[in-house]
């Protein structure tokens, strides 16, 4: 099913899709799109206001129209999901807020995914489902596009041509999109029925509701084949054993994850401490807690991950389990 919308300017090409993102200032979500792997064009506009005429950015920031800054992004199919897309989008926004996203605050910086057709929507409400148990309440706006105008011509590639340019996306965040690795697309989460159908009741405990396994009381602790070990509700593929270290803590421990994109960095407060709680990305799976200038970490950075939280694919299984692509980064 095609929606009816308004942009002049897009001109749709095999083998591509689009979608359209709001994410604050739009000079930084220009400049994350474009560093994503196929990803092939990228286009600042207005999305989704009322006007009698094509918006200008005066207009705009009246906060009259509703137009929201937006990015057009078009990209290759068979070369990046439209779930990376907008897994990264979600990476680097506050999706809990209203009209603001880091100093800029007004209508035109609301946050929103704005979609042409059906394919695009169910993708776009799958993943906005797993964020808003993630991040409640949600503030994104999940419509399909009605308008679409590009923005003036010194908005195009802004951060490019203007050096040091103000932005609230961070080179660092932009980096790491950069370097994905992993695809979430291949690696769906199941039905809460399906994971509770094939899950023990205690990886259930530690997975969905957060909680924490004995020390030294549990599968992977003290393990040492070598392979990776993935998510065990989805298997997207979290840590090779490569990175994991020997710790007295009595849970598996690594000093570092396969692709940062694949872990969610959540605060914790409870129990009267201050940390970071680790969920996987596609699963939105409770793995366990990251903690920093840790002395036993080689990195200085220590993943304390529950073994219920894990499946192990040795090495000489990761081809035909589908994690070739990984083999390159390990040694037998």
């Amino acid at each position: 099913m095609e929606i009816t919308f308004i942009d002049d300017t897009y001109v749709k090409k095999e083998g591509t899709g689009v979608i359209y993102l709001a994410g604050g200032c739009f000079w930084g979500m220009e400049k994350l799109m474009k560093s994503i792997p196929g990803v092939m064009e990228t286009t600042c506009g207005y999305a989704n206001g009322i006007s009698e005429e094509a918006p200008t950015y005066d207009m705009v920031c009246t906060g009259l129209t509703g137009f929201r800054e937006t990015v057009r992004t078009e990209y290759l199919k068979d070369k990046i999901s439209l779930e990376a897309i907008l897994f990264a989008y979600f990476s680097v926004i506050d999706p809990t807020v209203k009209n603001r996203q880091g100093y800029d605050e007004g209508t035109q910086y609301q946050t929103g995914i704005y979609y042409i057709d059906k394919e695009s929507e169910i993708i776009v409400k799958e993943i906005a489902n797993i964020e808003q148990d993630r991040h409640c309440p949600l503030a994104v706006e999940i419509e399909p596009l009605v308008s679409f105008y590009e923005a003036e011509g010194y908005h195009q590639d802004y951060l490019d041509k203007i050096n040091g340019g103000y932005c609230h996306i961070t080179p660092d965040e932009i980096n790491r999109v950069s370097k994905m690795i992993v695809d979430p697309a291949k690696y769906k989460r199941p039905t809460n029925a399906q994971i509770a159908y094939e899950l023990t009741e205690h990886q259930c405990y530690v997975t969905q509701k957060g909680g924490t396994e004995p020390p030294f009381e549990n599968k992977f602790w003290d393990y040492k084949a070598n392979g990776i070990y993935a998510d065990i509700v989805t298997g997207e593929p979290l840590f090779f054993s490569k990175d994991k270290f020997s710790s007295p803590c009595g849970w598996p421990s690594f000093s570092r994850e396969i692709d940062p994109n694949s872990l969610v960095l959540l605060d914790d407060l409870s129990h009267g401490m201050v940390r970071k709680e680790v969920r996987s990305r596609t699963g939105n799976t409770h793995l366990g807690h990251v903690f920093y200038n840790d002395s036993e970490s080689p990195t200085g950075v220590y993943f304390c991950i529950n073994s219920a939280a894990l499946r192990f694919i040795p090495y000489d299984k990761m081809k035909e389990r589908g994690y070739g692509f990984l083999m390159g980064y390990m040694k037998p």
